[in-house]
């Protein structure tokens, strides 16, 4: 239970913020002061909301003592979902008060590539592309495709986007992984099913304050672009590979006819990169077995099958099934499957809070 006076601290320090915020006349101090009112007042709101309970709740108690048997049978009565609210919100409390991750807010990048199954898995990650894309619609996200691969029957080989928003990466980063799917394909004439799949990578989008590209740990290469086929898009340097030294990680541009243009792109594929790695080093630092995330995160890990003839999706790592294929595929029933990760995620956080309190 969290003690009535640290739920004090909250409500006096939003009206500690609040009178600084009505009499300061500097800019950056504006900026700062709004920055942390705005994280502190929904904290403060239930801190609020959880004393006013337990005041009622001691005034319930009161009652109870008392010689009118009017009384005390209110008391009685109100006591019992009285307390169901104070549980709730001192649930609601503990969640807020669960470390944040700073990436929940960014934009992300989105990495999605067929895996086995040939033809049929190219399809399939185009399929799910198109599910983000319009998941990212309902949601009010921006799209911009920065690098694709189309495959010889359709979909993607590969495909690279950039999500921008609120809240991108917070609601797609449990989207990584292997994702299987079971379907007849349109080349089948047996009518046999075939299972193919489709990895997914989600980055959180890195800005330049976030993490720093020394240009002599850079090798640029230019070169003539080339279409499916060893087909020349244009007879000019355009397209651009850029290798991280350090790491070895490449990043290869070449859908713009600018090279300032395929420069930039892939610069920030690179820094996305380089930021999911930095952040999966100071996880795995924290976490050897990395048991507080939804099952490993390890993108080579399979999480979710489609399957189409049964029209269900099922999420491997909560033992999660949904019959709804169809409006999954289209976005509408995809936040089922989210807020269910999410819910267990902070499941877990909670219980680990708990064992270290």
């Amino acid at each position: 239970m969290i003690a009535d006076e640290k739920l004090k601290s909250f409500t006096r320090r939003l009206a500690e913020l609040s009178e600084k915020l009505s009499v300061t006349t500097d800019g950056t101090a504006f900026v700062a002061l709004s920055r942390e009112y705005a994280e502190i007042e929904p904290v403060a709101k239930k801190a609020q909301e959880l004393i006013e309970a337990r005041q009622e709740l001691a005034d319930l108690a009161a009652l109870e003592s008392d010689p009118d048997p009017a009384l005390q049978q209110m008391a009685e009565t109100e006591k019992r979902p009285l307390m169901a609210k104070i549980e709730a919100l001192d649930q609601d409390m503990r969640l807020l008060l669960l470390p944040k991750d700073a990436t929940d807010e960014k934009s992300a990048i989105i990495e999605l590539r067929g895996g086995t199954g040939g033809d049929e898995a190219a399809l399939f990650a185009g399929d799910l592309f198109d599910m983000y894309q319009r998941y990212a619609a309902l949601h009010g996200w921006k799209v911009e495709v920065m690098s694709a691969s189309a495959g010889t029957m359709g979909g993607f080989r590969e495909v690279i986007a950039s999500i921008t928003g609120k809240n991108v990466f917070a609601r797609l980063k449990f989207e990584s992984g292997v994702h299987r799917v079971q379907r007849v394909p349109d080349t089948e004439t047996q009518g046999r099913v075939h299972t193919s799949a489709a990895t997914v990578a989600v980055l959180p989008e890195a800005e330049e304050v976030d993490i720093k590209i020394e240009d002599k740990d850079l090798r640029i290469d230019v070169f003539r672009s080339s279409g499916p086929g060893g087909q020349s898009v244009n007879t000019t340097d355009s397209a651009v590979r850029i290798v991280h030294i350090p790491t070895g990680v490449t990043v290869q541009q070449q859908d713009e006819k600018s090279q300032h243009k395929n420069k930039a792109k892939a610069l920030k594929i690179l820094r996305a990169r380089l930021y999911d790695l930095e952040n999966q080093k100071q996880e795995q630092a924290r976490s050897a077995s990395r048991k507080g995330q939804i099952g490993s995160g390890d993108r080579s890990e399979r999480i979710r099958t489609y399957n189409f003839p049964q029209g269900r999706v099922t999420d491997h790592r909560i033992e999660l099934t949904l019959y709804k294929l169809d409006k999954i595929m289209i976005g509408e029933a995809l936040d089922e499957i989210i807020d269910a990760l999410i819910a267990e995620h902070q499941s877990t956080l909670l219980a680990q809070a708990g064992a270290e309190a």
